[in-house]
């Protein structure tokens, strides 16, 4: 599972995680990071993507897939549009979560990383 993380001074992470551990997680719930290896951070979740693209809504309940009716702010037309509910289940892709408490250790290095690990196993599957 991908944990998109953002920050109060603009800056996004994108982090590899074992997603086992957020799973009944609900929008708007806070989790500690030392759940998910990201010690001394405190992480507020505020969405996410199944593994179809369909987004999370709050107003959800639960971990199904639903038409609902959205109406467009621009040209206020209806139309149904697929979405998951709020809680994090197997089928989550992705959660985004905004970064409420800071640990010791910067994100750049948990990112960085799980990035070098991929590349390692990438290059041992070329030789």
């Amino acid at each position: 599972m991908i944990l998109n993380v953002s920050r109060k001074d603009g800056k996004s992470y994108r982090i590899e995680i074992d997603g086992n551990a957020l799973i009944g997680k609900k929008i708007n719930d806070v989790i500690n990071g030392d759940v998910i290896g990201l010690y001394g951070y405190e992480f507020l979740i505020t969405g996410g993507s199944d593994t179809s693209g369909f987004p999370m809504r709050k107003e959800i309940e639960g971990s199904r897939k639903i038409r609902i009716l959205v109406e467009s702010k621009k040209d206020k037309i209806k139309r149904r549009k697929t979405v998951r509910g709020n809680t994090i289940s197997i089928d989550t892709a992705q959660v985004n979560a905004i970064v409420i408490k800071e640990g010791k250790e910067p994100l750049e290095k948990f990112a960085k990383k799980k990035e070098k690990e991929k590349k390692g196993k990438a290059s041992g599957k070329q030789k």
